[in-house]
């Protein structure tokens, strides 16, 4: 019954977009975004039916133990938990860019299972359309083994306090696809959703990013949905949808994007192919993201980008 309750969970995630480039700044507003109200009530009237809230709650913690988390960003967080509830949207809510965790994993566990106690503490009491999960993109020095180790003990920090909420668990790698069978869970935990972030192939979608080395000799890449294109994207999609039939564990595509610097007919392209593939095999999925470089809404121009926002929500419907 409680993986029936975990595929069920899943398909209420349904298709979803993340607010980025907020609460998962240092600072909000560091990186040009700041939460408004009417965001929330924009993407539930786009017909969106989750959102997921990167942040970055390392920022707002205290170095020594107990590790406590800044009450005023618990209450910012808050405030955008309400927001969700508000609008009727799932919301996923997760541990983002926890940098001294990949870089030190065995000095940072205790600072991220007291990170997560609070958290679990706090919103115990929220109803199911709120989600948890453990950690964004685990990489560098977290290696999947470490990882892999690290779960239960966190898992088991959240369940003291929430039972049955829905936890959401990546493989290391940045959560890439070709993780998943590396990825190891208590089986007796069946509330549990699994995700991978998909970004491929990476030329095309980061093509002209800021971050990536070597990005600014990606531009003009095109992605224009060649029967080669779509195989290769389908195998990636297969061997995840495989890989979750076998241990019965139901896939949400946290994060998958084209940046702006790529040409729009291929984004949309891109985009449309993502979304007709994840629901062709049930998976759940999350834009990046939402106002920013990845952006569907231009939030200068108050209005949408309508052909990224229609490819996301009319696709394979």
């Amino acid at each position: 019954m409680a993986a029936d309750a975990a595929h069920q969970a899943n398909a209420k995630l349904g298709c979803g977009v993340n607010l980025g480039n907020a609460l998962e700044a240092p600072v909000e507003g560091q990186w040009g975004m700041k939460l408004q109200p009417e965001f929330f009530t924009l993407i539930k009237e786009a017909g969106f039916d989750s959102v997921r809230l990167p942040t970055k709650w390392s920022a707002h913690a205290a170095k020594e133990a107990p590790y406590t988390i800044d009450p005023k960003f618990f209450e910012r967080v808050d405030w955008a938990v309400d927001q969700a509830e508000k609008n009727k949207l799932n919301l996923v809510l997760n541990v983002h860019h926890f940098d001294e965790l990949d870089k030190d994993p065995t000095a940072n566990k205790d600072r991220f299972l007291a990170i997560w106690k609070q958290i679990a503490e706090r919103y115990r009491s929220r109803p199911d359309s709120l989600y948890l999960e453990l950690d964004n993109e685990p990489h560098d020095k977290l290696t999947d083994d470490l990882w892999n180790a690290m779960v239960p003990d966190a898992l088991k920090v959240v369940r003291a306090s929430n039972p049955t909420r829905m936890v959401i668990i990546g493989p290391g790698m940045w959560n890439n696809v070709n993780n998943r069978a590396k990825l190891q869970l208590p089986t007796d935990d069946r509330h549990i959703i699994v995700t991978f972030h998909y970004y491929l192939p990476f030329k095309f979608t980061h093509q002209g990013a800021e971050w990536a080395k070597g990005s600014q000799d990606w531009l003009g890449t095109t992605w224009t949905a060649t029967p080669e294109q779509v195989a290769e994207m389908r195998r990636d999609f297969d061997k995840a949808a495989n890989w979750a039939k076998e241990h019965d564990r139901p896939l949400y595509v946290g994060e998958f994007g084209a940046y702006s610097k790529a040409d729009m007919d291929s984004r949309v392209a891109w985009t449309s192919s993502v979304v007709r593939e994840a629901r062709a095999r049930a998976f759940s999925f999350a834009y990046w993201e939402f106002g920013a470089g990845f952006g569907i809404y231009d939030r200068d121009a108050k209005q949408w980008r309508a052909p990224l926002r229609d490819a996301l929500i009319k696709t394979g419907r």
